[in-house]
């Protein structure tokens, strides 16, 4: 496979899970927003999708949904995530199936609608996110039952699982600075449950623990649970799998690729919470990240020195 066809269908998913990621985030903030203004603050998700090149600072939530989905300034919100989709997914058309093309580019068609802005401010706003959102699973289902089983699907959910992994990660920093700032016990609660909520996690956790939300038990599935499939360590997994896949393949070198990701699986797995108390949840998640970095710079380096 040509290089800047794998690069191309790496980042087509990437972008698809980034905007899956940010909407959950918008709106599960915008819910907590309405009855916690003072817990639930718009200015560190603006801040984590920004660069300071398009800082942006305000408080009214329609306001920062608007900046987050249709400000073309914003290389990270949705309309230019999901236009950078489509030109990735324009350029490998004989790559993915068809049905998974009309997808991509319905959905372009559906936000650059010009009436579409106006439904976000007289509108319900949740339901405004969910509509999007909706686009994103879709997508998936799409992929799912049509995409053919081969290098072009295993590329793409390297870039999915990537940028999942990249997410949860960031999404967890951001409330553990928030929890940080609290003493209360319920508070933390609430910025537990936020985050649950924002990884789609809050259902599973009800249903595994039934009780209030413990941070040992929290750490546990976000970063080592083995069947949650937005865990840590079961994207890492799918990443193993799908990188073995390839290798087998001969798209992808046999190097070092797969010792670093045997490390950071082990690393997740065979790491105790007392360990992770021990060196902070901030350190553990800043390695984590550090690994997948190398990941995937190792990935560029296999596919990049081979372009035809």
């Amino acid at each position: 496979m040509l290089s800047r066809v794998a690069n191309n269908l790496i980042w087509l998913d990437r972008y698809m899970e980034r905007g899956n990621g940010i909407l959950s985030l918008l709106k599960v903030n915008f819910i907590a927003n309405q009855d916690s203004p003072e817990l639930f603050s718009w200015t560190p998700i603006i801040k984590n999708f920004t660069t300071s090149e398009n800082e942006f600072y305000t408080e009214d939530a329609i306001e920062c949904i608007d900046f987050m989905v249709f400000n073309t300034g914003n290389s990270n919100s949705i309309l230019n995530i999901v236009t950078k989709a489509r030109e990735n997914a324009r350029s490998v058309q004989e790559h993915i199936s068809r049905e998974l093309w009309l997808c991509i580019n319905n959905y372009y068609l559906y936000l650059t609608d010009k009436d579409l802005p106006r439904r976000l401010r007289e509108e319900d706003p949740v339901q405004f996110l969910e509509d999007l959102r909706k686009h994103h699973l879709i997508y998936y289902g799409t992929s799912e039952v049509t995409q053919e089983r081969g290098p072009s699907y295993y590329f793409m959910s390297i870039g999915k699982f990537l940028e999942r992994v990249i997410q949860i990660s960031d999404f967890t920093s951001f409330k553990l600075m928030e929890i940080g700032s609290s003493s209360d016990s319920l508070e933390k609660s609430f910025y537990w449950k936020n985050l649950l909520l924002s990884i789609g996690g809050y259902q599973l956790y009800l249903k595994t623990h039934k009780s209030t939300f413990n941070e040992e038990h929290v750490i546990r599935m976000v970063f080592q649970d083995k069947l949650f499939p937005r865990s840590v360590y079961y994207c890492v997994k799918k990443l193993s799998w799908y990188i073995e896949k390839l290798i087998d393949a001969d798209e992808l070198e046999k190097t070092n690729l797969e010792f670093l990701i045997g490390k950071l699986e082990s690393t997740i797995k065979y790491t105790t919470i007392e360990s992770i108390k021990e060196q902070g949840l901030h350190n553990y998640i800043d390695g984590i990240k550090q690994d997948i970095r190398n990941i995937s710079m190792n990935i560029n380096a296999v596919y990049l020195s081979n372009i035809n």
